[in-house]
């Protein structure tokens, strides 16, 4: 009995950093800033946990029946946790609310487990044994959470899924519990239906997780959700609208079908147009495609070397047939390497490897710096590393978010190019879905404009890329911090400036 005790330490320490890891995988996804929601939702887990601990002196009588109601509960909530947060998020007035008192009430219960187990089974084991035992296999059951959950649980079953599947796993060790020692809890048989009803409720929402997660993102996102699925790395969710086919990547908009031209001529064409030939290219994200789309019309470029760290974005925009009509099926080009890698990492190795080589031209098509680990390539030090993989023609452009919207960010994008040694020049181009959006050209020697463009282009010419870069007074350069990796000034600027719009 005593060794099935502690089976169920390993089990409900398993549980137990599952919901939190959830809870802040989940805050990341629908509110940014990974590193701020990963931090708070720790702080007020952990903290609630104090909570209960302490509040488990004060159960004195019926400790195997407190300890299942417990189990009961935590299975009902935690497991229910991440499709209630899902559904609610966009009904809901106050979701930080919302998110933080769910996290509170699933950590003082997951508090109260673990001092209840030690009391139960205190008689068993002489007290050093005791807590070594009992604190060895929380540790590991800890271990086992954190190692699982990116591995396995969220690329096989999302977080819906997973969130149900662990809420079962308290619940049958309420059953566990209820079966071994029905004499010496009261209520025994209310328990039992109680617990059978949770699991019965929990396993229907396993089964319908996709229904649940696909009316949670029908009342999130415009038009018909058309296909939707979490990775190791993000949520990705495309939509479709009268022809208007948009892409959310956790929950931010990336493109919309009827005007990405706008955005990928201005993103691709003034640094390829102005370069005497570019043979080389190097793309860091862009996994849709779309930049590489208009990368491709120029029949110098021999050779395209993409890293986008998601192989999911760019399997699925090799092989979904709407999605290949869009991009006109560059993913498949002859021309194309993918690398599936954090381009800080590879971009590193380039340096360090005297093979490397030199790109003619760089185009840095990430998403908006809204956390830190996204930050990282809109540093002062990246910038750095992407100099040694360049030479004296070389071109470098960094979309770089609304000069309109974040004046601040924006040209602290520009200040941090400068600050890694390049000659600048920033310009903007108005794109209907996101207004104006900013980008801005790194290079070696001073930019010089093109002065011709590829036939065909439906936005970009000579005139209308003259005026992208002239600024109004309201976009006008200010003066910034340098985003650096161990003070990322632009996520702070990103995150006040944006904060302010409905449309972040």
């Amino acid at each position: 009995m005593a060794p099935l005790l502690l089976v169920s330490v390993f089990v409900i320490a398993t549980c137990g950093l599952i919901y939190e890891l959830i809870a802040g995988t989940l805050a990341s996804y629908l509110l940014g800033d990974s590193v701020t929601q990963f931090s708070t939702i720790i702080g007020c887990y952990l903290f609630a946990m104090g909570i209960g601990s302490w509040l488990s002196r004060y159960v004195n009588k019926n400790l195997l029946g407190v300890f299942v109601e417990v189990e009961i509960l935590i299975g009902l909530i935690g497991g229910s946790s991440a499709a209630l947060l899902f559904v609610l998020f966009e009904h809901i007035y106050s979701f930080h609310f919302l998110l933080y008192f769910v996290v509170t009430v699933i950590g003082v219960l997951v508090g109260l487990e673990i001092p209840l187990l030690l009391r139960i089974l205190e008689s068993r084991f002489e007290f050093k044994d005791l807590v070594s035992k009992v604190f060895s296999l929380d540790y590991v059951g800890a271990l086992f959470a954190s190692v699982l959950f990116p591995l396995v649980l969220i690329p096989y079953l999302g977080l819906v899924r997973t969130s149900f599947s662990f809420g079962m796993g308290n619940v049958l060790v309420a059953f566990w519990m209820l079966l071994m020692m029905r004499e010496r809890i009261p209520g025994y048989r209310w328990h039992l239906g109680t617990a059978a009803i949770v699991l019965a409720l929990l396993s229907a929402g396993f089964v319908y997780s996709e229904r649940i997660m696909s009316f949670a993102e029908a009342s999130t996102y415009p038009g018909k959700v058309i296909l939707s699925e979490s990775t190791p790395y993000q949520r990705i969710v495309i939509t479709e609208q009268s022809g208007d086919v948009r892409l959310f990547l956790n929950a931010n908009l990336q493109f919309s079908s009827v005007d990405e031209y706008r955005y990928h001529e201005a993103l691709v064409h003034p640094a390829l147009s102005a370069h005497p030939s570019p043979r080389n290219v190097l793309i860091i994200g862009g996994g849709d495609g779309l930049a590489l789309r208009e990368v491709l019309k120029y029949p110098s470029v021999a050779k395209v070397t993409m890293v986008d760290l998601d192989p999911e974005m760019t399997r699925l925009f090799s092989t979904n047939a709407l999605l290949t009509a869009l991009n006109g099926q560059s993913l498949l080009s002859k021309k194309l390497t993918i690398i599936n890698k954090d381009a800080f990492t590879w971009l590193k190795e380039q340096r360090d490897n005297a093979g490397g080589g030199i790109y003619d031209i760089i185009l840095i098509d990430v998403p908006d710096p809204s956390n830190f680990s996204i930050g990282k390539l809109y540093t002062v030090t990246f910038y750095k590393l992407l100099r040694s993989v360049t030479d004296e023609d070389s071109i470098v452009v960094v979309q770089s978010t609304s000069p309109l919207v974040a004046r601040k960010s924006f040209w602290c994008v520009t200040n941090t190019l400068k600050a890694a040694g390049f000659e600048t020049a920033a310009y903007h181009a108005f794109v209907p879905s996101f207004g104006e959006w900013g980008f801005t050209i790194a290079t070696n020697k001073p930019y010089a404009s093109p002065k011709s463009y590829p036939s065909g282009l439906k936005y970009l010419n000579v005139e209308t890329a003259d005026d992208m870069f002239h600024f109004a007074p309201d976009m006008a350069w200010v003066e910034t911090k340098i985003q650096r990796l161990d003070d990322q000034a632009l996520i702070h600027y990103f995150d006040e400036e944006w904060s302010k719009y409905l449309i972040y």
